[in-house]
């Protein structure tokens, strides 16, 4: 028996909806929180280790370098969270229907946009 159903291999053809690009992208923040909090966390050890290096790393943190990788951490942070909620309120049975997808990931990505702005104002 033939198949005769078309088969798309092209991923960059493939229109995925909103609901999925703001689960890949809970994804994707996940793993820059992951890179950025061992960052953050190598410079607290740093800075607990003496006086002076406490001074480095707190002369460092008025570098722009430092201050967009602690914007991009709490950024993925605030994201994370936001979806990372909106999948609890899934898992409870809220929002499942058709309507309730785009509507959530809507959602999502405007509360997360306010947050990620209002973090950017804070650390300049």
């Amino acid at each position: 028996m033939k198949d005769k159903r078309p088969v798309n291999l092209d991923i960059g053809t493939i229109h995925l909806p909103l609901a999925a690009l703001t689960s890949i992208t809970h994804r994707i923040s996940g793993v820059i929180l992951f890179a950025g909090i061992a960052i953050l966390l190598w410079l607290l050890q740093r800075s607990l280790e003496t006086e002076a290096s406490f001074n480095e790393v707190r002369a460092f943190f008025e570098s722009p370098l430092l201050k967009f990788v602690v914007w991009g951490t709490l950024s993925a942070l605030c994201y994370h969270m936001v979806a990372g909620v909106k999948h609890l309120l899934l898992d409870a049975g809220i929002g499942e229907t058709r309507e309730g997808g785009p509507l959530g990931a809507r959602i999502v990505i405007a509360v997360s946009a306010v947050l990620i702005i209002l973090m950017g104002a804070w650390i300049w």
